[in-house]
């Protein structure tokens, strides 16, 4: 399989760019370094230990993980210092627990007293401390107890008081930035959670309280405010693939996303002017919606082409205007989709083969469940 061009998989098949994937991680990294601010990675996009260790530069420590499977992945493969940045599942609390008293140091996050409570029923082993991080709503509206309220600096003193727990640092997703066009746009989100995180972090200091403070999304630290270099940490995940979400945001270019979906011309359909292709939306997702001019994806070298709908296994492709020439797309013809969204869609594969100058290199395994 290493050295056979790409042409040779077959299709749906999803294929990651080293360079590209090696080029985006070692500027995020040189970025935050530059800022004085460390870069703990998201995991979600990729899930598979050969990407983290390209994200961690070989340290295999400081990560951000969103399900257990994920943290036990990594804790396996000899990866300390992992986040679990996911509001804490009661049910999970024992599972937390035995990773807690398992590795260096493993954290979680809440946004919510009952949860401080789960935690406190469940003192771990040897005098060992759950590390905390409080999730905060900076604008986000997802999960996290909204900043300026009463009740977020009375749980951080709940989480500090608390015997048997340490409140490790404050934490805020700016995802906001996910609703922005343009790098001017996205620097205010950005300034705004940064703003309000440190404003935050002052009036823990009222009380006697210092801590670490991460923001993140992958908008937000592509194209980081100059204010963010007083921050601990930043958390970005998906910029190690990008996408065209990424793209239409203005996170980054067309020459910034790794990840594409191989499909292949699979029927011919004159009578609905259209080309059915091998790739449904369990190769791709739905994500989405197909808002976008070329519909569900960017079909690589052919603009005039649009991802109209897929059913579960077939993708159905016209063009964007007038009649499709057939004589350019014959049966078997090999197409690249770039995806909208590379964490909806790298969660459809088994398998990613990875390529250096469409030349297969490898292929990584991610983990999956949760």
């Amino acid at each position: 399989m290493e050295g056979d061009p790409i042409s040779s998989l077959c299709t749906p098949a999803l294929v990651v760019d080293i360079n590209i994937v090696k080029k985006n991680a070692e500027r995020m990294i040189e970025r935050f370094k530059n800022l004085g601010v460390q870069l703990r990675p998201h995991m979600k996009t990729h899930k598979t230990i050969e990407c983290a260790d390209i994200m961690t530069g070989g340290s295999r420590r400081c990560i951000v993980v969103s399900t257990l499977a994920e943290a036990c992945f990594y804790a396996d493969h000899g990866f300390e210092d992992i986040l679990y940045a996911y509001s804490v599942p009661f049910d999970k609390v024992e599972h937390c627990a035995a990773l807690s008293e398992r590795l260096d140091l493993f954290q979680v996050l809440l946004d919510h007293s009952d949860a401080l409570e789960q935690l406190k029923k469940r003192p771990l082993q040897e005098g060992r401390l759950w590390h905390v991080w409080l999730k905060l709503d900076c604008g986000n509206g997802r999960a996290g107890v909204l900043h300026s309220g009463p009740e977020s600096l009375k749980l951080a003193q709940a989480i500090h008081a608390a015997e048997g727990v340490e409140l490790t640092g404050i934490y805020a997703h700016c995802g906001n930035t996910y609703n922005c066009k343009g790098v001017e746009q996205i620097q205010v989100v950005a300034q705004e959670t940064t703003t309000l995180t440190l404003q935050f972090m002052e009036r823990l200091k009222t009380v006697g309280i210092t801590c670490k403070s991460s923001i993140g999304s992958t908008p937000s630290c592509s194209h980081p405010v100059k204010d963010m270099a007083q921050l601990s940490e930043v958390h970005p995940g998906n910029f190690v693939f990008y996408d065209v979400q990424q793209i239409t945001i203005g996170s980054c270019s067309l020459e910034d996303v790794a990840v594409r979906v191989l499909t292949r011309v699979i029927g011919h359909s004159p009578h609905r002017n259209q080309l059915l292709i091998d790739c449904g939306w369990t190769g791709l997702s739905l994500d989405g919606g197909g808002k976008l001019p070329s519909g569900y994806a960017v079909v690589e070298g052919h603009p005039a082409l649009k991802l109209l709908s897929m059913t579960q296994e077939h993708g159905r492709l016209e063009p964007i205007s007038g009649k499709l020439d057939y004589s350019k797309y014959p049966l078997g013809t090999m197409l690249k989709l770039i995806p909208y969204h590379s964490c909806a869609t790298a969660v459809m594969h088994p398998t990613y083969y990875v390529h250096s100058n469409d030349r297969l290199v490898g292929k990584w395994t991610p983990t999956r469940g949760w």
